[in-house]
C-alpha cells in the first residue's frame, strides 16, 4: 500500500529554513542596512538550531555579513545559493513540502505577487533553481497552474488545512474557480481531508489579502493562536471580533472545540505617510527547538506575546527579534522564512 503524504505542521522536525536575502534591487533599498541586520539576526537564531538555505544574487556579500555574526560552527549550517530575485518573501514563493510517502514531495505552486500586485517572475523561478542545483532534494511537483502562497495556509499535520476566504478568493489568484473548486484543489494537492475557511479578519496595511499567518496559527494539542483586539475604537475591532467568534464555533476532526489562545494586538505603528502597518504577533517562526517571534518596541505587548506563544510551544527557546524594519514592507518574520522538511 502506498504511504499517504501529509502537509506536516510547522513544529515537525525540519531539515532547513530558507531565507531570500534583501538586496539593492528590492524595495528594501531605502533601509537596506537595517533589514540586512534583521536577516543576520534570523540567520543567527536559525543556525543555532538547524540548517539555513540563503537565496541571493550576491552570495559573497551575504557571506561577509554572516561572518561578522555567526561562529564557524553556525556558518557550516549555511548554504548560499546564487539566484536572481525580485523580493524577499520566501514564505510565499518557497516550496510547500509534503512528507510521509518516502522522499519529500516538493510542491512548486505559482507565485504571482499576491494577485499580480508586484513583479514576481524571478521569485517564481527560485524553486526550480534550488531543485535543479540539488540544494533541495525530493520529488519535484510542478503546480504552476495554481496560485498558492505558503503564508495563506496552516496545517495541523492530521489532514486539516486552515486558510482564509478573503485571500484564496481574492482577484487574480485562481479565477474563475469557485470556492468549492479551490477547496477540492487544496485537498488533492495538499493531501488534506478537511479545509477550514476563516471568513473574517484582516489587518490594516496588509497587501496579501488576509494571509492566515498574520491572523491565526496552529499549535500542538488542537490549539489556535489568534490576533485579538480589545479596543472598540480600533477600526480592525469589529472584523477581528467576528473572527474570534467564528474560531469559537470550529471543531476538530473528533468534534471537540479548539483551545484558543488570544495574542495581543500591538499598538498602532505607522509609516512615514501615516498609513498603518500590519504589525502582528501571529507571524512567529517555529524552528527545531525554538520559536522566533516578532517584537515591536512595546515591552508590555512583546512580553505578553512571548508568554502566550511559549504556552503553546512549551519546552522551546523563545527568541525575540525586533521587526519594526520588517513591517515597513508590510510583512513580518514568518513571511520572510520557509521551512523545508525531510531532505
Amino acid at each position: 500500500m502506498e504511504k499517504r503524504y501529509i502537509l506536516p505542521p510547522e513544529w515537525a522536525e525540519q531539515y532547513a529554513i530558507q531565507l531570500t536575502w534583501p538586496h539593492a534591487g528590492t524595495d528594501w533599498r531605502g533601509c537596506l542596512d537595517a533589514i540586512c541586520a534583521v536577516y543576520v539576526e534570523m540567520a543567527d537564531a536559525v543556525t543555532r538550531h538547524e540548517k539555513l538555505i540563503v537565496v541571493t544574487p550576491e552570495p559573497e556579500h551575504v557571506r561577509t555579513q554572516l561572518e561578522r555574526k555567526l561562529t564557524d560552527r553556525q556558518l557550516a549550517n549555511v548554504t548560499l545559493h546564487r539566484c536572481p530575485t525580485n523580493d524577499t518573501w520566501a514564505r510565499d514563493h518557497g516550496f510547500i513540502t509534503l512528507t510521509g510517502g518516502g522522499v519529500p514531495r516538493l510542491l512548486d505552486f505559482r507565485f504571482n505577487g499576491w494577485g499580480c500586485k508586484f513583479p514576481a517572475e524571478l521569485d517564481n523561478a527560485i524553486n526550480r533553481s534550488l531543485y535543479g542545483s540539488g540544494v533541495v532534494k525530493g520529488e519535484y511537483v510542478d503546480m504552476d497552474g495554481f496560485v498558492l502562497e505558503g503564508g495563506s495556509i496552516e496545517s495541523d499535520g492530521q489532514g486539516t488545512v486552515f486558510t482564509t476566504s478573503q485571500c484564496l478568493l481574492a482577484p487574480n489568484r485562481n479565477q474563475p474557480l469557485t470556492r468549492r473548486e479551490i477547496e477540492e484543489r487544496l485537498k488533492d494537492s495538499l493531501s488534506a481531508s478537511h479545509i477550514v475557511w476563516i471568513d473574517h479578519g484582516r489587518l490594516d496595511g496588509d497587501d496579501t489579502d488576509g494571509h492566515i499567518d498574520t491572523l491565526v496559527r496552529v499549535a500542538p494539542g488542537d490549539t489556535l493562536l489568534y490576533v485579538s483586539c480589545a479596543d472598540p475604537a480600533d477600526n480592525q475591532y469589529a472584523d477581528l471580533q467576528l473572527m474570534e467568534k467564528q474560531l469559537g464555533t470550529l471543531r476538530t476532526a473528533s468534534g471537540k472545540p479548539y483551545r484558543l489562545l488570544p495574542l495581543p494586538m500591538p499598538r498602532p505603528i505607522y509609516d512615514e505617510d501615516g498609513g498603518r502597518l500590519p504589525a502582528t504577533y501571529a507571524n512567529f517562526v517555529i524552528i527545531n527547538g525554538a520559536v522566533i517571534y516578532p517584537t515591536y518596541g512595546q515591552p508590555d505587548n512583546d512580553a505578553e506575546a512571548a508568554r502566550i506563544i511559549g504556552e503553546a510551544f512549551p519546552g522551546r527557546e523563545m527568541i525575540g527579534i525586533d521587526s519594526l524594519t520588517v513591517i515597513r514592507q508590510h510583512g513580518s518574520l514568518h513571511c520572510c522564512t520557509m521551512q523545508i522538511f525531510g531532505n
